[in-house]
């Protein structure tokens, strides 16, 4: 009884220095005292190597020293921040600007902290999150890619029962991480990037291997094949999203899209009415302009 009753106040002492250990490296963080921060993680690990704690602050402060300003000149003006250059008869000589650049040594030891970390816990959701975040940020999309897709088969074992900082179970996780997915989607197909769109298509792929009637990632899918002018196989998608939500706007518009591509007047006309009904003010807008068109045309 004497050796539990030990070993219980043992762990309550590790368990309040690594609490300590947290808020102190978090206020180091803020004040970007990296000394500090190193001094703190070292003896945190030395003191208690099991904390999962220790490996997201591992991560911030390694990602957070590979970030680096860098200065240029340019010919052209890349940004409205860019301070413009003169030369000595009056004319624009160049521009000069600042870029965000990520050192390579300090960006793999981040990364390799997190790893770790999400080896020991892998139901830690915010360390996924902030892996990928990371990996966001570097415009690493395909390490992006297939962390998103580890995190969706990681959901599927186990089923959803997510934890966050400080091991917090995560309200409504399910709608959390995949409302949190679809961004990471959205994130991809805001670089214009035409390469990245089977990124997309795997992602969603992925969702629905899991989550059958997600509507976003059907309607991803749809799209997708909108773009590659497969209309039938958009289609074969975009339905299946409208018999889950047949209220979604974007779904209506993409269907009645897809329907007005393939020169089925009827159907383009009825789902851009629906889009009428169910959209928002710039939905209706487009619907109403494509439906004038298509009664033009008859």
């Amino acid at each position: 009884m004497k050796k539990a009753a030990y070993l219980a106040l043992l762990f309550l002492s590790i368990t309040a220095y690594s609490q300590d250990s947290y808020k102190n490296f978090q206020e180091a963080l803020k004040a970007k005292d990296t000394t500090k921060q190193l001094q703190i993680l070292t003896q945190w690990e030395k003191s208690n190597n099991n904390d999962p704690e220790l490996y997201t602050s591992y991560y911030n402060y390694f990602f957070s020293k590979s970030r680096q300003e860098v200065v240029s000149i340019n010919k052209e003006n890349k940004g409205s921040e860019s301070l413009k250059l003169v030369d000595s008869t009056g004319n624009v000589a160049g521009y000069m600007g600042s870029s965000i650049a990520y050192d390579i040594y300090f960006r793999k030891k981040a990364f390799e902290s997190i790893d770790k970390g999400i080896l020991k816990f892998p139901n830690r959701l915010d360390m996924r999150f902030g892996k990928i975040y990371g990996l966001g940020l570097t415009k690493d999309y395909e390490a992006f890619t297939k962390e998103i897709i580890k995190t969706i088969e990681q959901s599927g074992k186990n089923n959803n029962k997510w934890l966050w900082a400080l091991n917090k179970p995560v309200d409504d996780p399910e709608n959390f991480m995949l409302g949190n997915i679809q961004s990471y989607v959205e994130q991809l197909y805001n670089t214009g990037n035409d390469n990245l769109l089977k990124n997309i298509k795997r992602i969603s792929e992925t969702v629905l291997k899991y989550y059958p009637k997600h509507v976003e990632s059907l309607s991803n899918i749809s799209i997708f094949y909108i773009i590659n002018k497969e209309y039938d196989k958009s289609l074969q998608y975009s339905l299946k999203a409208y018999q889950t939500n047949p209220k979604d706007a974007i779904v209506l518009g993409n269907i009645a899209y897809t329907y007005k591509e393939k020169g089925d007047k009827a159907n383009a006309i009825k789902f851009y009415e629906l889009t009428l009904e169910y959209g928002d003010e710039n939905a209706k807008q487009q619907a109403q302009k494509a439906l004038d068109k298509l009664k033009q045309a008859n």
